[in-house]
């Protein structure tokens, strides 16, 4: 794949993670122009930074550090990908898992 081809399908991957998010939130994010030059995350949700990987072959861990570099104190760092024919699945620390659990009420 060529670099505009990679850069164009990372973009319609953020265009179309940011598209879910915003109708399952009504919410009005967008991707950040300028991070793959910048460095950094893809998307920032309130304290959540967010890279949004759309690839065949997985490097999870190498993007968890590339979204992790760019987090300061507070802040939430999440890997989002898709492969080709599956679903958009969310990446992120145990610790931080287990804080938004505790808000949550799981009584049935």
């Amino acid at each position: 794949m060529t670099g505009k081809t990679s850069r164009n399908k990372g973009a319609g991957a953020e265009r179309e993670f940011t598209a879910i998010v915003n109708a399952a939130l009504g919410t009005n994010v967008s991707r950040k122009l300028g991070q793959a030059r910048d460095g950094g995350d893809d998307v920032t949700l309130g304290h959540f930074r967010i890279e949004v990987k759309r690839r065949e072959t997985l490097a999870i861990m190498a993007w968890c550090r590339q979204v992790e570099a760019c987090c300061v104190q507070g802040q939430v760092p999440i890997v989002a990908f898709r492969q080709n024919s599956q679903e958009w699945r969310c990446v992120l620390k145990l610790n931080d898992l287990l804080t938004l659990i505790k808000g949550l009420d799981l009584c049935p």
